[in-house]
């Protein structure tokens, strides 16, 4: 079995991972380059974006758009998979977002067309035989596989982490599902990130409940698909007596989860409890806010998930009282250094006085190297990562690491 990363190898986003046997083509990931990293432009990768298809396939890790937001300029007829809670969520982001730019229509009728995968049941295609396990990350519905051809197996982390609320089940998943394995493909996001990771998801809700209780203004923004997050915060504010507000799009998203029926659905976290999201009312002119409304967050206090956006913008202005800003998400999206990820509107939103409570939706190095020891392979491949070198002398004293470039292949051989 031979492995190409075709980008991947010294970048975050953007990865498109190929494993070939007997002339069959396995392709994981084909998504967008991040904004502020390197810009290689639309790759071109025979028997994924052009050639012969016949014995072709792309399987997804997850929705996030470094991973699949580049599905949309491949061939109709390349056979596409990925989790059925995943597509979903995807579908009603991109339903949000057609009216802004033709490319959300595109990814619709694109995602019609694909196949769903699910966690723990087998998948074939061709000679490869592939299981899917789900994942903790920031994205819901996240997977890696486990993938064998002629002897030689392979596990594809996609992102993931083991803070999160649904990571303490990981070891018994792997011995269940996976077992040892001849090479690991891990994403190496965090290796020059050390405090990237400070607190798990658990605690972070703590946090903010303790914050809730304290405050009768709260204004959170976050990634509207950041399910583990809305959801927590959704708990939190029912735990401090605080009335929780959302938009209808925002509740469409939370509606996929809690009303899904995923192998988390039966779990408390994604349920809802005593009083389900309030939604905010839209009027001509943009969300009302009228004198009841009004009346009652001056007695409750409030929770409000907020975006970059005039109509929020407009609906905080108007609301009485003190009020409390949280960034739940990448510092780097307020941080003018970063040019292309630079988000102007959210860092005017935010103003100076806010808080930054937030978590990395990828893992932390320490905790890699005990996920490392379940697995026991004969070598690992670092993608996903700007700095392949820095993994590979972080981890060659336990397992021999392979650093490859972009386009170069790896052949892996039974009893290697």
């Amino acid at each position: 079995m031979n492995i190409q990363i075709h980008r991947g190898t010294h970048q975050i986003g953007g990865c498109v991972t190929e494993y070939e046997y007997e002339g069959w083509h396995l392709f994981v990931d084909y998504g967008e380059e991040l904004p502020d990293g390197p810009q290689t432009g639309l790759l071109q990768v025979e028997h994924l974006t052009h050639g012969d298809l016949s014995k072709s396939a792309l399987l997804i890790t997850h929705y996030h758009g470094d991973h699949i937001g580049c599905i949309t300029e491949l061939p109709k007829k390349l056979p596409i998979y990925i989790g059925k809670v995943g597509r979903e969520i995807h579908l009603v982001l991109s339903d949000h977002l057609k009216s802004v730019d033709d490319v959300h229509q595109e990814m619709i009728d694109r995602l019609q067309d694909t196949k769903t995968i699910e966690a723990g049941k087998p998948l074939d295609i061709g000679p490869f035989k592939i299981m899917p396990v789900t994942v903790d990350h920031s994205a819901f519905d996240a997977y890696a596989f486990k993938i064998e051809a002629g002897g030689v197996s392979a596990f594809h982390t996609g992102d993931f982490r083991t803070h999160g609320f649904r990571s303490r089940k990981l070891p018994k998943v792997i011995d269940n599902y996976v077992g040892h394995v001849d090479y690991l493909v891990c994403e190496a996001t965090n290796v020059l990130r050390p405090e990237a990771t400070s607190l798990k998801e658990s605690e972070l809700q703590k946090h903010f409940e303790e914050k809730f209780r304290q405050n009768k203004g709260n204004i959170v923004y976050l990634s509207s698909t950041n399910i583990d997050r809305l959801f927590a915060l959704y708990h939190a504010a029912l735990r401090a007596g605080r009335p929780f507000y959302v938009d209808a799009y925002q509740k469409r998203i939370m509606d996929v989860v809690a009303n899904g029926d995923s192998i988390w659905a039966k779990s408390e976290l994604y349920q809802y409890g005593r009083y389900e999201p309030l939604v905010l009312k839209y009027g001509k002119v943009g969300f009302m806010v009228n004198d009841k409304f009004k009346e009652f967050i001056n007695k409750k206090g409030y929770v409000l998930i907020a975006r970059a956006s005039d109509k929020f913008n407009h609906l905080i202005e108007r609301i009485p009282g003190e009020k409390r800003k949280y960034l739940s998400m990448w510092k780097g999206y307020i941080d003018k250094k970063n040019k292309g990820a630079y988000n102007e509107k959210l860092a005017d939103a935010l103003g100076d006085d806010y808080e930054y409570m937030h978590t990395s939706g990828h893992c932390d190095m320490g905790s890699l190297r005990e996920f490392i020891r379940l697995l026991q392979p004969k070598a690992i491949i670092p993608i996903h990562t700007d700095n392949p070198e820095a993994f590979a002398k972080l981890f060659c004293d336990e397992w021999t690491v392979k650093v490859l470039n972009d386009a170069e292949s790896i052949s892996l051989k039974q009893g290697d």
